[in-house]
């Protein structure tokens, strides 16, 4: 059987530069947090299958150099990164203008069901081309190309990146959701609440249309 994976020291230098990468706070750690604040730790957790649901198509496109044409392509650029946003945008504003969420006395606050929060975790990353365009440049730094099968090198790599991402956002997710059951007893923040949450995610969202600027 031919080798098509890198080799064990590309990919312990692989792991490593992926882990700093994941351990740092980004958009994508930044949704899963409110919404395991938002709703625990079960909602951050079906969040976090649904970004990275969404990780597994762009490391498929990177691998068959799709991503390739997202860089090269001004306007495919443009139409996914601002679709990305604008949904962004939506969800912090209908958080914000929706039905107010603070239960009265004896009612729990609204939950979301687990198909939705999978689908919005999918759709934020997958319409996010800062994600592909990482792939695109990171991923290849740590293929070998004398071994051959290079698309299925970048597809290992990009296997592990998730496998390595689901670690690290599901401590997070855990660590909010924790945060968030306390945070909930305070009547207080159920009144401010929405106003925090939607304001991530319209920040978010801003992040996601401004960010392209800084391609290079």
């Amino acid at each position: 059987m031919e080798i098509v994976i890198p080799g064990a020291a590309n990919l312990g230098l692989f792991a490593s530069a992926a882990l700093m990468l994941l351990i740092v706070p980004g958009p994508a750690v930044l949704y899963i947090f409110a919404r395991s604040v938002e709703q625990g730790r079960g909602a951050g957790l079906v969040s976090i299958l649904g970004i990275h649901a969404a990780t597994l198509i762009h490391v498929a496109a990177a691998a068959l150099g799709l991503s390739a044409l997202l860089a090269t392509s001004a306007l495919a650029f443009g139409i996914v990164k601002y679709a990305g946003a604008v949904y962004l945008i939506w969800l912090g504003l209908r958080k914000i203008f929706g039905r107010s969420e603070i239960p009265a006395a004896g009612i729990t606050v609204h939950r979301h069901g687990y198909m939705r929060l999978f689908r919005d975790g999918f759709v934020v990353n997958l319409l996010n081309p800062k994600t592909a365009l990482f792939f695109l440049a990171f991923l290849p730094q740590f293929v070998e190309v004398s071994l051959g099968h290079v698309a299925l090198q970048i597809a290992f790599l990009g296997l592990l990146f998730t496998l390595l991402g689901l670690v690290t956002d599901g401590c997070y997710a855990l660590a909010a959701g924790s945060m968030g059951n306390r945070l909930k007893q305070s009547r207080s923040y159920l009144k401010v609440e929405r106003y925090v949450s939607g304001g991530l995610f319209i920040g978010l969202g801003l992040m996601a249309a401004f960010a392209g600027n800084q391609k290079k």
